[in-house]
């Protein structure tokens, strides 16, 4: 895979770096950012506190008293330049998500708006892995990318109450899945009894960067029994081939 732009180095206060690969949600900048964190964390320049990937950048925190800006600018440009960037995806997860009254809060109104059907929307939904870009501000907190243009809906106008724990939402040509009860100004129209995260795991974040995720229906008597067996820390999600 060829890099189409070549990154901008941009500050974030004295103390951090980005590293801009695009400015759009599309998997071939995603697959720059991650490879370049891949190859930041195997072999970390001196000073390098963090390393924090987005869908199209990459948030360096450093120390300034031991790496300075200019330093740390040649060390990422040259990783950019010795890194092969992989088409190939992930680990891909079938994700149990029940799509039904009380969790699938917003459902009538996205089909309504959307001129859809309530299964039709489902279907959309559960028809296509998504990409998961990033983690977002909550732990656990799922960005995908992938979503039919057919679900294309804008944020709300103002945000909707709390969504539950769990909660898949869709706007703006996305789809996140929340850990947390949270208001939000996306469309709720699913819940999943899976675990995002976890700290009693061994792994609290078993989902990366790059994976997929299918979305799977089930029905609400299989989500409780999904989300009991969640609850004493097993991963209900399972992985598939494709």
């Amino acid at each position: 895979m060829s890099l189409p732009t070549t990154p901008r180095f941009l500050d974030a206060g004295e103390t951090a770096l980005v590293v801009e690969f695009g400015d759009v949600v599309d998997p071939v900048i995603n697959a720059q950012v991650l490879a370049l964190d891949t190859a930041l964390r195997a072999d970390p320049p001196k000073g390098v506190r963090e390393c924090v990937p987005t869908y199209r950048s990459l948030m360096i925190h450093y120390d300034p008293l031991q790496i300075d800006r200019a330093r740390l600018v040649d060390a990422a440009r040259s990783a950019v330049a010795d890194t092969i960037v992989s088409a190939t995806v992930g680990t891909t997860w079938r994700f149990p998500c029940c799509y039904e009254l009380p969790f699938a809060e917003d459902l009538d109104e996205v089909a309504g708006l959307l001129k859809l059907s309530r299964d039709e929307v489902v279907r959309l939904h559960t028809g296509t892995p998504l990409r998961v870009y990033m983690y977002g501000f909550s732990p656990g907190q799922l960005y995908l990318g992938g979503v039919p243009e057919r679900l294309a809906i804008s944020r709300r106008a103002e945000p909707r109450p709390p969504q539950p724990a769990g909660g898949v939402s869709i706007a703006g040509g996305l789809s996140v899945v929340v850990p947390f009860v949270m208001p939000t100004g996306w469309y709720v129209i699913g819940c999943t009894p899976e675990r995002l995260y976890a700290p009693e795991r061994d792994n609290p974040f078993f989902i990366q960067p790059g994976d997929q995720l299918r979305f799977e229906p089930v029905d609400v008597a299989t989500y409780h029994a999904l989300a009991e067996r969640a609850g004493r820390g097993e991963v209900v999600a399972r992985k598939s081939a494709a």
